[in-house]
């Protein structure tokens, strides 16, 4: 019984470790972060392209109103997966630290350094009391000093820098997909299709337009681009990914 008591306190408690050095509340925010849809990034000679699964749950929903890609300033778009609200507070407040940036200096921020600031913030909440970590993971790409950039962000706060990878549901099966067909020499729009045929690999039936998204920060103009539907669809069909039915999501609250 006393072994059980220990057991939920180090459950419950966010700043306290277990014997072997976890932290349980950051373990289940990954695993909040599981249970969304998948979100994808690659790197590319010519840019960076996120895709994201929004898979609208009824035809009554608005699929505009499912948002997973966001702009935080010309150059730099952020990818979500885990839970929607925890998402929305990390977006603006990178949207904010953008735009102090260019107020205090004049210029736009740096991809790495405002990666540093969103996971700066998220690490406050792994040690502090009465507050939970971000149930959400975020992949972060744009062009710095004429280079592409992606990042992902963990719930622990610790930042990775990636050429190509997935958060979500699914992941470590889209990033088997994307080791086997990744190369540092492909383009924008082979970009995009690798990662839709990623995502494609592990949908059975194949993907529609409406429930994708699909954003792009190319080197040559360093701004970001949000794919109208009847692109995505191009891409898809050029591809043969397109499926007549979408799927349901499981889960109203992870996106």
């Amino acid at each position: 019984m006393q072994g059980q008591n220990q057991q939920q306190a180090y459950d419950r408690g966010i700043t306290i470790f277990s014997p072997d050095g976890r932290l349980y509340q950051v373990e289940y925010a990954r695993e909040a972060v599981k249970r969304g849809t998948a979100s994808i990034g690659v790197r590319t000679s010519d840019g960076v392209v996120l895709v994201v699964d929004k898979r609208i749950r009824s035809p009554l929903l608005e699929g505009t109103s499912v948002e997973k890609l966001h702009k935080v300033d010309n150059h730099v778009g952020i990818a979500s997966a885990g839970h929607v609200a925890d998402a929305r507070q990390l977006i603006d407040y990178a949207r904010r630290q953008a735009q102090v940036e260019r107020l205090r200096y004049g210029e736009p921020i740096g991809v790495e350094p405002l990666t540093k600031m969103v996971v700066d913030n998220i690490q406050q909440y792994t040690q502090v009391g009465g507050a939970r970590p971000f149930g959400v993971a975020l992949i972060i790409g744009g062009v710095e000093d004429g280079e592409p950039r992606l990042y992902e962000t963990d719930p622990s706060g610790t930042p990775y820098e990636w050429k190509a990878l997935a958060v979500g549901g699914n992941r470590n099966d889209i990033e088997d997909y994307l080791k086997e067909q990744y190369t540092e020499e492909m383009d924008l729009d082979a970009g995009v299709g690798l990662a839709l045929s990623a995502l494609h690999s592990v949908n059975e039936g194949g993907l529609q337009a409406e429930g994708l998204g699909v954003a792009t920060v190319d080197v040559e103009t360093e701004q970001y681009r949000e794919l109208p539907v009847e692109e995505v669809r191009d891409h898809l069909t050029e591809h043969d990914l397109l499926a007549e039915e979408n799927d349901e999501s499981d889960d109203p609250d992870e996106e």
